[in-house]
């Protein structure tokens, strides 16, 4: 029972830095701090196991001018003011009844409500809309801490529940949008840096379909040895 617990716990910690690490890239132009740590051995050594290595893009430009072009990279894929790939569901998913896509559409709403459903809501320093891409691993992030430490509280009936809540929200709105978003990247995209990390968040999200209805059958399986 306890081996159980504690390796739900460190999936959830796994799966927690994971979206958290994906929540910084697309937030907003990596910063020189971030990009120090994606370079560090400890953490490309993480990030290969993900099937990315950035390694070569480091090794080929200095660290000055590289954050200059993540920032001017950021702002033509996701900012504008030209053409631009919107980071909201509400801009990658079909309006009800016909009508046109647009910021704060039903998709915003929906996830909004999810989130408070839930009790939780996005960074209040992130100042933008709750189906940002990065808002919404943000929050998976913080589902997959709070389960972490139900596992190790041996709440097993409360982690069992994130886990379905975790999935509900994966179902209903990271399945139905960010694969796509990301192919959209990937074919516009002029960087390595976020072709790359496109290709890991389609990967990410895959496994996420594979490992979630296994996860749910594990913890319903420690529930009932505990009951």
């Amino acid at each position: 029972m306890v081996d159980s617990r504690n390796n739900m716990a460190e999936m959830a910690m796994a799966r927690a830095n994971v979206y958290g690490l994906l929540a910084n890239v697309f937030r907003e132009a990596p910063s020189g701090l971030l990009l120090l740590k994606l370079g560090e051995p400890e953490f490309s050594g993480s990030l290969k196991a993900l099937g990315l290595s950035l390694d070569e893009m480091f090794e080929e430009t200095p660290h000055t001018q590289l954050v200059e072009d993540l920032a001017i990279e950021f702002t033509r894929l996701f900012i504008g003011p030209s053409n631009h790939i919107s980071p909201h569901e509400s801009m990658h998913c079909d309006a009800r009844f016909g009508e046109k896509k647009a910021l704060w559409g039903d998709q915003t709403v929906a996830v909004k409500k999810f989130m408070q459903a839930a009790g939780m809501g996005i960074d209040d320093d992130f100042g933008g809309m709750p189906d940002h891409i990065s808002a919404e691993f943000e929050f998976m992030q913080q589902l997959l801490q709070r389960e972490c430490d139900a596992w190790v509280n041996e709440d097993d009936v409360l982690a069992c529940n994130i886990i379905s809540i975790e999935k509900k929200f994966y179902d209903e709105h990271l399945s139905q949008w960010v694969s796509n978003f990301c192919d959209t990247v990937i074919e516009l995209s002029k960087h390595v840096f976020y072709a790359q990390f496109c290709e890991v968040t389609k990967g990410y999200m895959n496994f996420e379909k594979e490992t979630l209805e296994e996860l749910i059958d594990e913890a319903q399986k420690t529930v009932r040895l505990s009951a």
